[in-house]
């Protein structure tokens, strides 16, 4: 049952009005916003009917909050999501947390919620999220994290965060009871306007589960029906029986094909470089396979599956030239006057420069600096996300859930129809033959993306695909939201009329640089 009691809340990082929307229906009464998207400003006052005079404008110009109850913030992630460079407070935007907790301490409300990416309880930022919590802690709050897949709570979307809960009471925290899943949610199918046969769902806030419990993870990205997934994947380096590879879309022999698969079964070993992922040359494949010529490969690219790498490059002895800042970081890279590509796409000093260091190559190759010294094979798509040809993974209508929406739209689709098969060869050649060749498939409507972001889906929001996609792949899923702040409310933290001593504002103490 929902826990509605009058409260007052403060709307930082606000987008287009996620967390305000969920917690209005809950009876919070919002005391003002902080957001500098013009886009997102109109949106979220258009929506709510609020004056935008009620903007407080950019966190890092605020110098107090009114008293509230609740805070709420959902601080940029670029700084620790995969689609970033992985800077963490490297990068400039992760230091919107000074300001975020600034304001905590300031205001000092009752209780927050924080919300970010997957990626800031990631192992490779575990210190910084325990830097967070510690700084958290000094500002006087007990809180704790739990990572959270909204296709847990209400909406059928793989949408994996973040979420960072804290009292100014520890009684409270031990009373926080983090809402369990819902066995009975909404599916892919529910939202789509003209895939399938909708199914009646009950949509509740469910039971909770101790604090200390379990918290829910990524477990759903490979859901299967009838053994099979629900969803084909295009893309060539990843294999599997619902694996669309350009191989199989273009005219290929069964040898091209078997050369195709050498590559993807060999292309990960350390043997061929320090990547994730690494092209390999003529000799590489023919120490695989001593019949393959180099003409059976120049055929692979020219079929456009195969893209040539100029991959390994030597510094000339004889140079005399004058070199730029980046030129030189670029040749710093060397190893016995050799730079590979893998050490250059490692420089941690080349990412935070943000400078594509494939124009600095081809400047120094200009000036014959560098020369090229091994060339090596690598298939033409090698973006997970882009896919093949502009399609990333096709969804079938019995999908239990989209995954994420982000804000540079992706591209992922939805089928039509379903397709099933007694067999993998047979449901891939269904999936090709039915829905792929004949076009049967489409990107989600606007309709849609409000409904598998929890939204109303009448939610007012700009006509544009690209302005619309950004504002609700930005925004949070109103649900969860929505479940957290009913179980902040049952803790009794608003009924708490003791204001404790604030801690020290001297912010030396809570910087996080």
């Amino acid at each position: 049952m929902t826990i509605t009691k009058q409260f007052t809340f403060i709307d930082l990082f606000a987008g287009i009005g996620g967390f305000r929307l969920a917690l209005s229906n809950l009876g919070g009464h919002c005391l003002g916003f902080s957001e500098i998207n013009n886009d997102a400003i109109s949106t979220y006052c258009s929506n709510f009917g609020e004056a935008a005079h009620l903007n407080l404008g950019n966190i890092t110009q605020i110098k107090s909050l009114p008293i509230h109850d609740i805070l709420t913030a959902g601080v940029p992630c670029q700084s620790w999501s995969i689609a970033g460079k992985n800077l963490g407070f490297d990068d400039d935007r992760g230091q919107l947390w000074n300001d975020t907790l600034y304001l905590l301490n300031q205001a000092r409300p009752k209780a927050f919620i924080f919300e970010n990416v997957k990626g800031l309880a990631d192992p490779r930022n575990q210190a910084a999220l325990a830097y967070i919590l510690e700084r958290v802690g000094k500002a006087g709050y007990f809180a704790r994290h739990f990572v959270l897949n909204s296709s847990d709570y209400g909406v059928p979307q793989d949408r994996v965060r973040v979420y960072i809960i804290g009292f100014r009471h520890e009684a409270h925290l031990h009373k926080f009871r983090l809402p369990a899943p819902q066995k009975n949610t909404l599916k892919l199918v529910d939202v789509l306007q003209d895939c399938g046969e909708k199914r009646t769902a009950a949509i509740g806030l469910g039971e909770t589960m101790d604090l200390f419990g379990d918290t829910v993870a990524d477990k759903k990205r490979y859901r299967k029906s009838n053994g099979m997934n629900d969803f084909f994947l295009f893309n060539d380096i990843r294999n599997g029986p619902t694996t669309i590879h350009s191989w199989d879309l273009l005219p290929t022999t069964e040898r091209q094909q078997q050369i195709c698969y050498l590559l993807l079964s060999n292309r990960r070993k350390r043997l061929y470089g320090r990547l994730d992922g690494n092209p390999l040359s003529l000799g590489h494949f023919q120490r695989l396979d001593r019949t393959i010529q180099a003409a059976e490969l120049e055929a692979l690219v020219d079929l456009g599956i195969f893209k040539k790498v100029d991959y390994t490059y030597t510094i000339n002895p004889y140079r005399d030239f004058e070199l730029d800042a980046l030129e030189q970081l670029v040749l710093a890279q060397a190893t016995e006057e050799e730079i590979t590509l893998d050490a250059l796409k490692e420089c941690r000093e080349l990412k935070m420069a943000r400078i594509a260091f494939e124009k600095v190559l081809a400047a120094l190759v200009e000036k014959n600096v560098l020369v090229c010294s091994e060339i090596r094979y690598e298939f033409r798509y090698t973006k997970i996300s882009t896919g093949i040809e502009g399609v990333n993974r096709v969804f079938l209508p019995k999908s239990e859930a989209f995954p994420t929406l982000v804000a540079s739209d992706s591209n992922d689709f939805v089928a039509l129809k379903d397709v099933d098969a007694d067999n993998d060869h047979d449901y891939k050649q269904s999936f090709l033959k039915e829905i792929f060749h004949k076009q049967q498939f489409r990107k989600i409507a606007k309709e849609e993306a409000c409904l598998i972001q929890g939204f109303p889906k009448d939610f007012q929001l700009p006509e544009a695909r690209s302005r619309w996609m950004k504002l609700l792949g930005n925004s949070v899923s109103v649900p969860v939201i929505q479940q957290l702040g009913q179980a902040i409310l049952a803790t009794g933290c608003l009924e708490d009329s003791v204001l404790p001593t604030r801690v020290a504002a001297d912010m030396d103490c809570l910087c996080l640089a």
